[in-house]
């Protein structure tokens, strides 16, 4: 029988740990915003409404999708130096003419308030760090993948990882932490081929591609922990992950389901990330 991996629950308690603490008293939140992509719209309101129940402030700015390269590097280097500002995100995805750029505008956030920990500088402390305590700001998607898995005592040394994706946002970074915490970890990506020949092997499987069912019944092993990270919208307009969950959950001993799984635990440790900053 599977367990679900609930990261709307889990995202409560530790904002409700946020709240009772006060440890984010006098910290605020930034979000750049480009454009007016509705899924970034949502994901935005998401998390105002975390900061809303914490004592963590939460301030928005917004351009236009036609803002220029150098508006938003403006902006970025604005931010930089607001000291009203704690840390701060650059919402993605961006317009597609700015798309080209959005590592140049990642490598232009001061490494300290670059809550979504995206920045080389943040990407090469998860490296070089065995302790994720050691690092400035951890990549908020794959901190909090491995927040839940140690909630529910899920064990990782000695076990056969697969994280299908090789992004640096989520990809990349949890395979490095997976590395750290003992586990054997393979990555695949979009030219692997006989992929279900790699996944049936996992011992957990991390999948963060973007793709509605790329991951059925047939391509994993019983037992298996499923980490779900897609974000989908079906045909009939519902939001779904990368994995076939009602199928696949059959199989599996631990599953995220989606919505309610990574993405609460993504938003909860942008508010961890802001709250080690100094605001200086």
């Amino acid at each position: 029988m599977y367990q679900i991996l609930d990261g709307k629950k889990l995202r409560n308690k530790i904002i409700k740990e946020i709240e009772t603490s006060e440890t984010g008293k006098g910290k605020t939140l930034g979000v750049i915003s480009v454009g007016n992509n509705k899924a970034s719209q949502t994901y935005i309101k998401n998390k105002e409404r975390s900061c809303e129940k914490t004592s963590i402030g939460f301030k928005r700015f917004n351009l236009l999708e036609s803002a220029s390269k150098k508006e938003l590097l403006s902006l970025i280097s604005e931010l930089n130096n607001n000291n009203q500002i704690s840390g701060f995100i650059l919402q993605l995805p961006l317009p597609d003419k700015l798309k080209k750029f959005q590592n140049e505008f990642i490598s232009a956030i001061n490494p300290k308030k670059d809550a979504d920990g995206f920045h080389p500088f943040n990407i090469g402390s998860v490296i070089a760090s065995q302790k994720l305590e050691d690092v400035v700001m951890v990549p908020a998607t794959s901190k909090g993948i491995i927040r839940l898995l140690d909630e529910y005592n899920v064990e990782y040394v000695s076990k056969r990882v697969v994280v299908v994706g090789r992004s640096n946002i989520v990809g990349k970074p949890i395979a490095i932490m997976m590395i750290n915490r003992g586990a054997t970890v393979t990555v695949c990506n979009s030219k692997t081929k006989n992929l279900s020949a790699i996944t049936r092997h996992a011992d957990i499987l991390i999948v963060a591609v973007g793709k509605e069912k790329l991951i059925t019944a047939d391509m994993v092993k019983s037992g298996v922990v499923i980490v779900d990270v897609g974000m989908n919208r079906n045909i009939n307009g519902k939001i779904v992950g990368d994995v076939d969950f009602d199928n696949v959950k059959e199989k599996a001993s631990f599953i995220t389901p989606v919505p309610g799984g990574v993405g609460p635990m993504t938003v909860v440790s942008l508010l961890e990330n802001i709250i080690k900053t100094s605001n200086s």
